[in-house]
C-alpha cells in the first residue's frame, strides 16, 4: 500500500480498507494519525505495539518494535485512543479468523530514574512482564521470562519479573482492548515494561546500546510470537526467525546501494599490492639481502577524503530492521577503516589501521605456526615434484571452471585475465587475475582452482544473486572466514601439501615479527635462516606481509581454516557459507535471513561438493581433525619404512 497523507483520526474507512487488505494477504504500511505508523506484511497472529506516552518524552523506545514483521507505533494522545482501540480490535478479528487466535504485546518505558543520570553508568536491564493468568498461556509465559534473561547486554544480568493480572496497560493510557472483547475476540494481550537503559536519565539516547539492545529485543519477540503460534493457533512455523520480515523498505535498498557504491569506489588489495615486486626482488638479491626493498604502488584512483564524505551521509539510522542495521552500520565502519589505511599507505600508521581491519596474531596461533615448521620438513616438495604449468595453462582451466558455473548459472560475466602488475593470483570483483609469470606445480592446479575460482569467485556471484549487495562487495571483515573456506577447499580436492601448510605458517610468523617491530630484512632471514624456506619464496612472504607499511592479512589463511575446522567440528553446514562474502560471526543471521526469506539459496556450489570423496572427508572433519590431520596421509607416505632410515 502506498504512502498517504497523514490523517488527522483513525477513521472507519481507514480501519476497513486496512483489514481489507489484510484479508487478502497483502502488505499495509500505514502513517497514524500525529504520530506513528502500523506495519503488517502478511497474515501473522501477533501484534507488537508501542504508544507514545503524551506527558513525557521516551526517546528510543518506539525502535525497540520497529523491526517487527507486524507492528504498531503510535501517539498515546487521549483524542485518538478510540480510533485506535477500534483498528487493533478490527487488526484482532481478521487475524483470529486465520489463525484460530491473536497476541498482542505491548511495550512500555518506566520513567527514567533521575539518579541514574547521575551515574553516568550503563544501567542493568530490567523488565517486569504483565501476563494473562490464562492456563493455556503457561509456556509462552515461562518462554518469555526466559528469552528475557538471556538478553546480553555488556555482560549485566537482567531482572525479570511477571506479575500474573487479568489486565494492564501503559501507565496513564486507557486499555486497547478490554478483558470482555479480548475473550470476546479470542484476543490475548501482555504487557512489557523496561527500563530504558538505551538511555541516559536525562534522555539522551546512546546509539550503540540501543542497536545492540534491539537486536537482542528482537529475538526475544519471535520467540514469544514463536510459542505462541505454536501452542495456541493452527500455523506451525517451521523456525522462530521465519516469522520475522521478509520485506524490506525502501530505505534499506537506498542504504545498500550507496554502501555499496563506496565499497565498488576502491579496490583496497590492489591499492596496497606493489607493481613492481619482480624487479624490487632482483635489486634486494643485488644487496646480497640487506638493503630492504622500495616498493611502488597504483596511484589511487580515488579521493579517500570525498568517499569518506559520501559514507557518513548515507542515513543507516533509518533502517528498521536490527539484524540488517547491524550489518550496514558494520560495513560503513570497515570502509573507513580501509579509506583510512589507503590515506596511511607506506606510513608507519598503515600497520596500526591493518590490525584494525584484519587483526593480528595472538600466542596461540604464533605457537601452533612455529609447531608446524618445527614439525614438517622444510625439504618437503610437491607431489609433482618440479613439473609446473606456466600462466597461460593455469588461465585455461580457471576458463574452464567458470564455464562450469555457467552451466547452471549463465548470467556470470567473469573474465580470467593475464597480467603484468600482480605477483600472486587474485580474485577482483568477480574476475581472476593471474602474473604473467606465474609457474605452477601440476599438483597444486587443481587446489588453487577451487581456492580461486571454486571459493572467490563462487562466493562473488552468489553474493550478487542476493538482494543486499554486501553480499557480493563483502560484509565487514569477511576475510579471515574466506580465505579458510579457501584453504579448506584444496584440502577436500586432495591439493593441500605440506609445504602448503609451511607456506601458511611462515605467513603467520611474519606477520607477528611485523607486530614485534622486526624490520623487513630481520624477518627476511628468519624465514631463510631458521626455518630454511627458499630465498624467493621467504621474500614473496615477507614482502606481501610489509606492503604499503604492513599488511596483517595474510595471517588470515591460517587463522581461517582452524577457526573453520572448530566450525565443523562443531556440526556446522560448508553449505551456509557459499552464501556469498561472509565473516564467521556473520553465520547466524545469514541462517535467520535465509529462514525470513529475505536471502535467496545460492545458485552456485564448488564443483568438489558433487564428489562422494568430498562427504566422507566433511565426515571426517565434522568428527574433529586437526591441520596437521589435513596432510596426514603425506606424513605417512614420508614416514620411512620398518628397517630403513630413509624417507620414500
Amino acid at each position: 500500500m502506498t504512502e498517504s497523507p497523514r490523517p488527522d483520526s483513525i477513521s472507519k474507512h481507514f480501519i476497513e480498507s486496512a483489514v481489507a487488505r489484510l484479508r487478502e494477504n497483502q502488505r499495509i504500511r500505514r502513517r497514524l494519525p500525529i504520530w506513528g505508523r502500523v506495519h503488517i506484511e502478511r497474515q501473522l497472529p501477533f501484534l507488537c505495539v508501542y504508544r507514545r506516552p503524551s506527558a513525557r518524552d521516551d526517546e528510543g523506545t518506539d525502535v525497540l518494535v520497529r523491526g517487527e514483521a507486524s507492528h504498531l507505533v503510535a501517539s498515546g494522545e487521549p483524542k485518538l485512543s478510540r480510533g485506535l482501540a477500534a483498528f487493533v480490535r478490527a487488526i484482532a478479528a481478521a487475524q483470529k479468523e486465520t489463525f484460530g487466535a491473536f497476541l498482542i504485546v505491548e511495550i512500555w518505558a518506566s520513567p527514567d530514574d533521575k539518579d541514574d543520570a547521575r551515574s553516568g553508568a550503563l544501567l542493568q536491564p530490567r523488565f517486569r512482564i504483565m501476563a494473562p493468568r490464562a492456563a493455556e498461556m503457561s509456556s509462552v509465559v515461562d518462554l518469555f521470562e526466559l528469552a528475557l534473561r538471556r538478553v546480553k547486554l555488556r555482560q549485566l544480568t537482567p531482572e525479570v519479573e511477571t506479575i500474573r493480572t487479568g489486565f494492564t496497560s501503559p501507565p496513564g493510557l486507557s486499555r486497547l482492548v478490554g478483558a470482555r472483547e479480548a475473550a470476546e475476540l479470542g484476543v490475548t494481550y501482555m504487557g512489557l515494561e523496561m527500563r530504558p537503559v538505551y538511555r541516559s536519565g536525562n534522555g539522551q539516547v546512546y546509539p550503540a546500546v540501543l542497536r545492540t539492545f534491539h537486536r537482542e529485543m528482537a529475538r526475544v519477540f519471535k520467540r514469544v510470537f514463536f510459542e505462541f503460534t505454536r501452542t495456541n493457533t493452527n500455523h506451525r512455523p517451521p523456525h522462530f526467525l521465519s516469522l520475522g520480515r521478509r520485506v524490506m523498505v525502501k530505505a534499506v535498498w537506498e542504504v545498500d546501494r550507496q554502501l555499496a557504491e563506496v565499497s565498488n569506489g576502491f579496490d583496497f588489495l590492489l591499492g596496497v599490492t606493489p607493481v613492481n615486486s619482480r624487479r624490487a626482488w632482483l635489486a634486494f638479491e643485488r644487496s646480497r639481502f640487506e638493503k630492504e626493498p622500495a616498493f611502488v604502488y597504483r596511484p589511487l584512483p580515488i579521493a579517500p577524503s570525498l568517499l569518506k564524505r559520501m559514507l557518513f551521509s548515507i542515513p543507516i539510522e533509518r533502517v528498521e530492521d536490527p539484524v540488517v542495521s547491524q550489518l550496514f552500520a558494520e560495513k560503513q565502519d570497515e570502509l573507513d577503516r580501509q579509506l583510512t589505511a589507503l590515506t596511511d599507505r607506506s606510513t608507519p600508521r598503515f600497520l596500526f589501521g591493518s590490525l584494525q581491519i584484519f587483526g593480528g596474531v595472538d600466542d596461540t596461533h604464533m605457537r601452533l605456526a612455529e609447531e608446524v615448521l618445527r614439525t614438517i620438513s622444510p625439504h618437503s616438495r610437491e607431489a609433482s615434484g618440479r613439473a609446473v604449468v606456466d600462466a597461460f595453462q593455469f588461465a585455461k582451466r580457471a576458463e574452464e571452471e567458470v564455464e562450469f558455473f555457467r552451466s547452471s548459472y549463465p548470467e556470470i560475466p567473469a573474465r580470467v585475465e593475464l597480467r603484468d602488475d600482480i605477483s600472486g593470483l587474485m580474485v577482483s570483483r568477480g574476475n581472476l587475475l593471474v602474473p604473467r609469470e606465474s609457474k605452477i606445480p601440476v599438483s597444486r592446479v587443481e587446489a588453487l582452482i577451487q581456492h580461486e575460482v571454486g571459493t572467490h569467485v563462487l562466493t562473488y556471484y552468489n553474493g550478487r544473486a542476493q538482494p543486499f549487495r554486501q553480499l557480493y562487495s563483502g560484509l565487514a571483515g569477511y576475510e579471515e572466514l574466506q580465505e579458510g573456506l579457501a584453504v579448506l577447499s584444496e584440502y577436500l580436492v586432495g591439493g593441500f601439501s605440506r609445504p602448503r601448510l609451511r607456506l601458511l605458517a611462515a605467513r603467520v610468523i611474519a606477520v607477528r615479527r611485523l607486530m614485534e617491530g622486526a624490520s623487513f630484512v630481520e624477518t627476511f632471514r628468519e624465514l631463510d635462516r631458521q626455518h630454511a624456506f627458499a630465498r624467493y619464496t621467504a621474500y614473496t612472504v615477507t614482502m606481501r606481509v610489509y606492503r604499503a607499511g604492513g599488511l596483517t592479512k595474510d595471517a588470515a589463511y591460517f587463522k581461517g581454516l582452524l577457526g573453520l575446522l572448530d566450525y565443523l567440528r562443531q556440526g556446522g553446514k560448508l553449505e551456509n557459507l557459499f552464501v556469498g562474502k561472509i565473516s564467521a560471526s556473520h553465520v547466524p543471521i545469514v541462517k535467520e535471513l535465509l529462514w525470513r526469506q529475505v536471502l535467496r539459496p545460492p545458485p552456485l556450489k564448488p564443483r568438489y561438493m558433487n564428489d562422494p570423496e568430498t562427504a566422507k572427508k566433511l565426515a571426517r572433519l565434522h568428527k574433529g581433525l586437526s591441520v596437521f590431520d589435513l596432510i596426514q596421509k603425506e606424513r605417512d607416505e614420508a614416514k620411512p619404512p620398518q628397517g630403513s632410515g630413509r624417507r620414500r
